[in-house]
């Protein structure tokens, strides 16, 4: 990895750094700042991921034929300053749940394009036999991150109140922007559509449709809008039409919005019934991270050793094994024990399989097509996430935080299912 693959890899280690020492700030200020209830806690997190993810939709199109590396700066712009906006309005008693919720939805959408953008710069930077080697980097960085952050973000609300830790993360987005701006590899600027179509890539209207590009790439504005509205969903119809990247796309979209809303049922039940203390609940999921980093260390040689779909299909089972654990802890030592187990179960065996996925859809996906296809995920997996969490919320409601963990866990056992069968045939993009 050169210098250009080491600054972004700093940028985003600076960045994961600021957002996991936040990590639950803006529940934490509802709370402690603004003394809102639980359902205000709970719409804040629902409704924040859902209208960002909304947000987000038209901006993988517009990302597309533009360069990569200055959206990314622009969007680590936007998310600090939407943040600090928090701590003014918080110094100068303005600070309001309207004003939290609106920060949560930029915020959000700007993730999204960030996230998109940085696939498919990473694409353009390095080298297809570098790809698996710096997400495997970015992954160990994420579980380091994961692993000091809450801690430390927790000291710091202590002594200075749950605001400064935005003020934090903030503070991060920037040094992001300014370690990718230093970053000095050429980055070609991506066709247009009417430049493609006027060079005579669009063979005929099957082609063009199936590109996303205008069928006639002629100047009449109706056309070009059925054109651009079909852009707007082009991320999608990938997906369901490739073989490989369809049954992932199921797997990822309902195991990460299963498992993030057991989260907080695990919070009130371990805070509440069982008795643990804030320190002991910190401790269960800052420890188990400690799996993330083993995991994504290994995830090269086991790839090297046994192959990519191998391990993609072996640790898509092994993440989905764990969960149900959870519906079994007990008060004390022993149930602090069984939840340690469990996550760092699940969090050693994501830590294989983030990084080799990643890498396998960038792999599968065209390089003019990346920012579509990744916002498309992110915009799916952020909406189902929020409307899993709540209607699990509803569930624990109706039936107790335990029987919805275990509900959970039993739906996630069947994850594995909608994983590809099958080790697909390489494929050759023309880029």
């Amino acid at each position: 990895m050169g210098a250009g693959g080491g600054l972004l890899w700093g940028a985003y280690g600076i960045s994961a750094l600021g957002t996991w020492l936040a990590f639950d700030a803006f529940p934490l200020i509802a709370v402690l700042v603004l003394h809102s209830g639980p359902l205000a806690v709970s719409v804040l997190a629902a409704a924040g991921l859902a209208v960002g993810a909304v947000a987000a939709v038209p901006l993988g199109p517009w990302l597309e034929y533009r360069r990569k590396r200055p959206v990314m700066v622009a969007t680590d712009l936007v998310r600090c300053a939407a943040l600090l906006t928090i701590p003014v309005a918080h110094l100068l008693g303005a600070l309001t749940f309207v004003h939290l919720l609106a920060v949560s939805v930029v915020v959000a959408a700007a993730d999204i394009a960030f996230r998109s953008a940085s696939g498919a710069y990473i694409k353009t930077l390095l080298p297809p036999e570098e790809l698996l080697v710096v997400n495997a980097r970015f992954e160990s960085t994420n579980w380091t991150a994961i692993v000091l952050g809450p801690p430390l973000g927790g000291a710091m609300v202590g002594l200075f109140g749950p605001v400064v830790t935005v003020l934090a993360d903030a503070a991060s987005y920037l040094l992001s922007a300014l370690g990718l701006r230093a970053i000095t590899a050429h980055e070609p600027r991506p066709a247009r559509r009417e430049e493609a179509v006027a060079a005579g890539t669009a063979e005929n209207t099957d082609n063009a449709e199936d590109t996303g590009a205008a069928k006639d790439g002629g100047p009449a504005e109706n056309a070009d809008s059925r054109s651009r509205t079909r852009e707007l969903f082009d991320g999608w119809r990938f997906i369901l039409r490739d073989p490989a990247l369809r049954p992932l796309f199921g797997n990822t979209v309902l195991y990460n919005g299963l498992l993030m809303a057991i989260s907080p049922l695990l919070a009130v039940l371990m805070l509440g019934p069982l008795g643990f203390a804030p320190w002991q609940y910190g401790l269960a999921f800052a420890l188990p991270a400690l799996g993330g980093l083993v995991g994504s260390r290994l995830a090269r040689r086991l790839v090297a050793r046994f192959g990519q779909h191998r391990i993609l299909l072996a640790t898509g089972v092994l993440r989905a094994c764990w969960p149900l654990g959870l519906a079994f802890v007990r008060p004390g030592v022993p149930g602090l024990v069984l939840v340690l187990l469990v996550e760092f179960g699940v969090i050693t065996s994501c830590g294989v399989f983030n990084p080799v996925y990643a890498t396998y859809r960038l792999e599968r996906t065209p390089a003019d097509r990346v920012v579509r296809t990744l916002s498309a995920w992110s915009v799916s997996t952020k909406l189902g996430t929020a409307a899993l969490t709540a209607l699990w919320g509803l569930l624990a409601a109706l039936l107790g935080p335990r029987t919805a963990i275990a509900a959970a866990g039993l739906l996630l056992l069947a994850t594995p299912l909608l994983l590809p069968r099958r080790a697909p045939q390489p494929l050759a993009f023309a880029e």
